[in-house]
């Protein structure tokens, strides 16, 4: 079997990890289950591009157990957990290519490598499989029957595509789905964005000021967490809607600029460029710290940081310290990558527990319209989602009411006024 990871010793750690987070993970497991028995995906090759973690484990394990054959790559060269690399390789014979930290080039062979399983079904995170299908292994589409994608980022990079009319298959939009962005996006960032910025640098959120660019499901989640720890968090915005929902929610909201002057802690989560750049580093505070949870790294503009620095040190790990001139220092955090993979571990199990629970099921619904689905993105449906809400309550033992037949009827009538 072809693979390529850090070091299969590192296996036994990996699997006593995974275990962990299975346990945190009843609803996959329940699919798992049901997939074991039968056998939905059998035959079915699958490329996954996604951040090698314990929760993907369990999603990878899923996908096997329902028939499929699987190869995986990472979404991100600081995302990848080796043991766990190590485990999925050793103990579930699953091929993998990723090694936390690996440059340009080895990412991007890593992606090749997952694609030479010649993929009937794609299943991204940030649409770099995809747009290395499109751009540089077309002969692969003939077999490619539609994929399935993880992030905000990259659903907006396929609905571009898809736009332009340049998409050759169908791609089901996983992050649109309620049990995904709801949770995954505003719990799972939320919390996993403050524990990397914790861990990184053992600083105190009460009292300081935080800044947050970004008010959508992610920022708004980052903001939550910021805000619940005593920090006064500034909500940055371009969108009229979201700035006047972050203002009620009791935000301070002001342009970058503004908040450049002000800022302890800066986080970028918006999905475009150059978020951060020189004229807002040019007014920062010595010592700003500054991280981006976003899915690429071009939220901060790096370039234009290293440009007008004299000096720049490892001043801790996973902390980067730019010494400007007149001695001002700002600390770039994880190489301005995700900072909740890069120096934490990214989302709990639980919130993930759903998102996969979509991407199980979600490639158990292409393979079952094999055909039907026309060369654009989709939705997750509706049933499916419906169901995953209803697995997560049971698991969690919490019951709801249903409607009576009356309350349905009242619903769906139009003439039963007042």
């Amino acid at each position: 079997m072809e693979y390529d990871v850090k070091d299969l010793s590192l296996a036994e750690q990996g699997g006593n990890r995974v275990e962990w987070a299975t346990q945190g993970m009843a609803v996959l497991t329940a699919i798992k289950d049901r997939f074991a028995h039968k056998k939905p995906l059998k035959g079915v090759r699958i490329a996954a591009c996604l951040h090698v973690t314990t929760e993907t484990a369990v999603l990878m394990q899923t996908l096997k157990a329902g028939g499929a054959q699987v190869h995986l790559c990472a979404s991100n060269p600081l995302s990848t957990q080796d043991d766990v690399a190590a485990y999925l390789v050793s103990n579930e014979n699953i091929p993998v290519f990723s090694i936390k930290g690996e440059d340009r080039d080895t990412y991007y062979r890593h992606i090749h490598q997952a694609l030479d399983v010649k993929p009937q079904i794609t299943m991204d995170d940030g649409a770099d499989l995809v747009s290395t299908i499109h751009a540089e292994r077309r002969e692969l589409l003939d077999h490619i029957v539609a994929g399935t994608e993880e992030t905000t980022t990259g659903v907006i990079r396929l609905r571009s595509m898809a736009a332009e009319g340049v998409l050759a298959y169908p791609i089901i939009a996983v992050n649109d789905a309620n049990t995904k962005h709801l949770f995954d996006n505003r719990y799972g960032t939320g919390q996993s964005t403050l524990d990397g910025i914790i861990r990184a640098t053992n600083r105190l959120m009460a009292g300081s000021t935080f800044v947050v660019s970004g008010y959508g499901w992610c920022g708004r989640g980052v903001a939550m967490r910021a805000s619940g720890m005593g920090a006064k968090v500034i909500v940055t915005e371009v969108e009229p809607l979201r700035a006047l929902e972050a203002v009620m929610d009791g935000y301070q909201v002001m342009p970058m600029l503004q908040a450049a002057k002000v800022g302890d802690f800066f986080c970028t989560v918006t999905g475009d460029i150059k978020v951060l750049r020189q004229e807002h580093f040019a007014v920062m505070k010595d010592g700003a710290i500054i991280c981006n949870s976003g899915h690429f790294n071009v939220e901060i503009d790096l370039e234009a940081l290293a440009e007008m620095t004299e000096e720049r040190r490892q001043i801790r790990e996973n902390v980067e310290e730019y010494r400007l001139s007149a001695g001002k220092r700002i600390n770039v955090l994880g190489e301005g990558r995700l900072i909740n993979l890069a120096a934490a571990e990214g989302h709990p199990p639980s919130v993930m527990d759903m998102s996969f629970a979509n991407q199980a099921l979600a490639a158990k619904y292409v393979t079952e319209n094999s055909g039907t689905l026309e060369k654009r993105v989709y939705g997750v449906p509706e049933e499916i989602d419906r169901e995953i809400a209803s697995l997560k309550l049971a698991a969690m033992g919490i019951e709801i009411d249903e409607l009576l037949p009356e309350q349905k009827e009242y619903l769906s009538s139009w003439d039963m006024g007042t």
